[in-house]
């Protein structure tokens, strides 16, 4: 038996590495270990408990006003013991949050061999996405299996001469996890989600939360959606706030006192995929969001400059408009009052999953270890 171990932080980071977790602890020639770092707690939780994974460790890194140097440092202290008690034969890691980091580092100065889910993901600015493009870039750097999510991110790494037989080209598994998570139907805590729903009123969900647009630019945000509000009375906003508190001073007062604006505290992942199943327009500067609303028929209008998911950009259904308050007002208000410019979006094809990305993933990872063979890459 070869033991895999998967190491993950946030609640992106669980949902995408789930599937997988699944699939290894599935396979008959791996056994799982898995370790949460608790970069992200309760929201962690929560997503561990809809796929039924029980970690094996929990480092509990997680602190209120920890600085990314210090979540690092506990981090790295934290995960070496457990690698030297376990002793995998790989570390799994997804993305690139600072979990995904210092973990691939730790792995490779105790020369285990680092398996990347989503690799080659690239925006082309090492200041944006920050520290997510950073970071991923310094896995690739340790990573001996690249598991490229589409065609673009492997073509991205063999710019960068990583060596072609170590790349295989999965799908996204955020496709699994979504496909897995809306089958259970998960109903809403928020009675006033559920009351939502039920009338069938339009909904314009909108998530913000980025390092980059803190301060002025996520000020433009807040308002531009009290514009939205007052323009179109006839539709809901749902804004699930950040409990970060930078963010929500910056967005909260400019659309206080709104009837039809909603704001809940950050909701529960099957709760998420069942608000996004419910809405017209997503308005987001989340990267995971990107992938999982057009496979819902989603449009979804990117709060950023740049993006490292451009597959969807090509495809038509993910549009980039930055963080200009009059742009944001602008595009929201086309794809509401266009219905043409609607269906172009809603009707795009999403090139990011079949809900296969897990099975090659795994078959991938068994290859490394000599126990099984590679399944054709996808969008081949």
């Amino acid at each position: 038996m070869h033991r895999v171990m998967t190491v993950y932080g946030t609640r992106p980071e669980a949902i995408k590495v789930a599937p997988v977790i699944r699939a290894v602890e599935a396979h008959p020639e791996l056994e799982s270990v898995t370790v949460v770092t608790g970069q992200h707690r309760e929201m962690l939780d929560q997503v561990n408990e809809i796929f039924g994974i029980e970690p094996d460790h929990d480092l509990d890194v997680f602190a209120h006003g920890q600085t990314l140097n210090g979540l690092m440092a506990k981090v790295f202290a934290g995960l070496d013991d457990v690698l030297v008690s376990e002793a995998p034969d790989a570390v799994l890691v997804q993305g690139d949050t600072t979990t995904v980091a210092a973990a691939s580092i730790a792995a490779f100065y105790r020369r285990i061999p680092v398996v990347h889910l989503e690799a080659g993901l690239r925006s082309g600015d090492i200041d944006s996405p920050f520290p997510e493009e950073a970071n991923r870039r310094i896995t690739t750097q340790t990573t001996a299996l690249h598991l490229a999510p589409t065609p673009t991110s492997r073509d991205n790494l063999l710019r960068e001469a990583t060596d072609p037989a170590t790349i295989a080209v999965t799908g996204n598994t955020v496709i699994d996890a979504l496909l897995h998570t809306v089958a259970q139907d998960v109903p809403f805590s928020d009675e006033r989600l559920a009351l939502l729903e039920k009338e069938e009123r339009p909904v314009v969900l909108v998530t913000t939360h980025r390092r980059e647009n803190w301060g002025g630019a996520m000020e433009g945000v807040g308002r531009a959606l009290g514009r939205l509000a007052d323009a179109y009375p006839g539709h809901t906003i749902v804004l699930p706030a950040h409990r970060n508190p930078v963010v929500r001073e910056a967005v909260l007062p400019h659309v206080a006192g709104r009837d039809n604006v909603l704001v809940t505290e950050p909701l529960a992942y099957g709760e998420f995929t069942r608000l996004m199943a419910a809405s017209t327009v997503v308005l987001t500067d989340s990267g995971g969001v990107q992938e999982e609303a057009p496979s819902l028929g989603k449009p979804v209008l990117v709060m950023r400059e740049n993006t490292e998911r451009p597959e969807a950009v090509d495809a038509g259904t993910v549009r980039l408009i930055g963080t200009d308050e009059e742009r944001i007002v602008a595009e929201v208000s086309r794809l509401v009052d266009d219905p043409a410019a609607y269906a172009e979006m809603a009707n795009a094809v999403n090139p990011y999953g079949d809900g296969r990305a897990a099975e090659r993933s795994v078959a991938a990872i068994a290859a490394l270890f000599g126990t099984g063979e590679r399944l054709a890459d996808f969008g081949s």
